[in-house]
C-alpha cells in the first residue's frame, strides 16, 4: 500500500481509504463490519472515513466499537468524520453554525470513543452561515485538540478559495483537504477544484471512486438482484447504456492487464498525484481484500491513453 501526504501537511494517508457510507451501521452487520475493518488494516489501510449522518450516528458508533474490540492503536489510524446534514428535527441541529459544529464534534467523539479526529469535514457549504463563523469555529476545534485538521466536502473552487482567504485574514488554520466525488464517469473536479487544491497545498480524498458499483462491472449484463442499483436512487442518472458500454470496454482492458475492473478504476484515479486517497466501501471482506490491491497498481501511459479514448469525457 502506498501512502501520500495530505497536500502540504505532514500526515500521510493510505492511497485507498475505507468509508462507511451506506454500509457500516446500516446494510452490513457488526461481525462483517469487524471483518472488513480488520481486512483493510491488514492490507495497509490507515484512513477510515465517516460522517455523523451515516446511519444517523450508528456508523461512528459501530466503527468505534470495532476499533476497540480489535485492539487497534488510535495513533495507527487517520479517522475522519463530517458535520452539516440534519441529525434531528431541531432547527439548529444542522448546517455549519458555530453551535452545530461545537455540539456535533462532541457527539462524534463520544460515539467513536476517541479523544480527537484527525480530519473534520464540512460536509457541504452552508450558504446561511458566514464563512468567518465556520473558519473560526474549526480553528477553535484545532486549538482545543478535538481535531487535527479540517476540510471541506463538495465545495466549489471559489468556496475553497474564500475559506482560505478568511483563514489568512484571521490567522486561523485553513482547510487542509477537500473531499469531492470523482471517478471515470464523473470528472467535474479536473478543471478547477484539482488546480485550486494543488495551488494551496490542499489534499484531496475522493468518494464514489467506483461510481456506486458501476465501475466494478457488476452491471455489464443487467441489474443483479440485491445489488445497490436494485434499491438505491443514486445510480439512476449514470446507469445508462452509454456508460455500461464504456465499462464493458474498460473491463476488457482490465482482463488484458490481469486485474479487476475495480482495480483499474481505482488505479486510474490514483494516476493523479494531487489525489491523496480514494475511499472505497465494503460489504464483503474477500471482495475488499481484492479491491485494495489497486493501491499497488501503476498504469502505463499507453494504457491511460487507451482508457481516455474509451471514456471520451475529459472536461474542456
Amino acid at each position: 500500500m502506498e501512502y501520500r501526504k495530505l497536500g502540504k501537511a505532514g500526515v500521510k494517508l493510505s492511497v485507498l481509504g475505507l468509508g462507511a457510507w451506506l454500509t457500516f451501521g446500516e446494510k452490513v452487520d457488526y461481525d462483517v463490519t469487524k471483518e472488513c475493518i480488520a481486512t483493510a488494516i491488514e492490507s495497509g489501510v490507515n484512513f477510515i472515513d465517516l460522517a455523523d449522518v451515516y446511519a444517523r450516528g450508528e456508523a461512528e458508533r459501530v466503527v468505534g466499537k470495532v476499533i476497540k474490540d480489535l485492539g487497534i492503536r488510535r495513533q495507527d489510524l487517520v479517522i475522519s468524520s463530517k458535520v452539516y446534514w440534519p441529525m434531528s428535527e431541531n432547527v439548529n441541529d444542522r448546517g455549519l453554525s458555530r453551535k452545530h459544529i461545537m455540539e456535533s464534534i462532541d457527539g462524534s467523539l463520544k460515539r467513536l470513543g476517541v479523544d480527537y479526529l484527525d480530519i473534520y469535514f464540512c460536509h457541504r457549504y452552508d450558504p446561511e452561515t458566514p464563512i468567518d463563523e465556520v473558519v473560526r469555529a474549526m480553528d477553535d476545534l484545532v486549538h482545543q485538540g478535538k481535531i487535527l485538521y479540517w476540510g471541506t466536502s463538495v465545495w466549489s473552487a471559489a468556496q475553497i478559495e474564500n475559506a482560505i482567504g478568511t483563514a489568512i485574514k484571521y490567522n486561523a488554520y485553513p482547510p487542509q483537504v477537500e473531499q469531492p466525488r470523482y471517478n471515470m464517469l464523473d470528472r467535474h473536479i479536473e478543471p478547477e477544484i484539482i488546480p485550486t487544491c494543488a495551488k494551496h497545498g490542499i489534499g484531496i480524498t475522493v468518494f464514489s471512486p467506483l461510481a456506486q458499483g458501476i465501475l466494478t462491472g457488476k452491471y455489464n449484463n443487467g441489474i443483479p438482484a440485491g445489488s445497490r442499483a436494485s434499491w438505491s436512487d443514486w445510480l439512476k442518472n449514470e446507469l445508462t447504456e452509454e456508460n455500461i458500454e464504456k465499462v464493458r470496454k474498460l473491463t476488457n482492458i482490465a482482463k488484458e492487464l490481469g486485474i479487476t475492473m475495480s482495480q483499474l478504476a481505482l488505479a486510474w484515479i490514483l494516476r493523479k498525484p494531487e489525489i491523496t486517497s480514494a475511499i472505497v466501501g465494503a460489504s464483503k471482506p474477500d471482495q475488499l481484500k481484492e479491491t485494495l490491491k489497486a493501491g499497488d497498481i501503476k498504469l502505463t501511459e499507453d494504457v491511460l491513453e487507451e482508457i481516455e479514448k474509451i471514456l471520451a469525457n475529459a472536461p474542456k
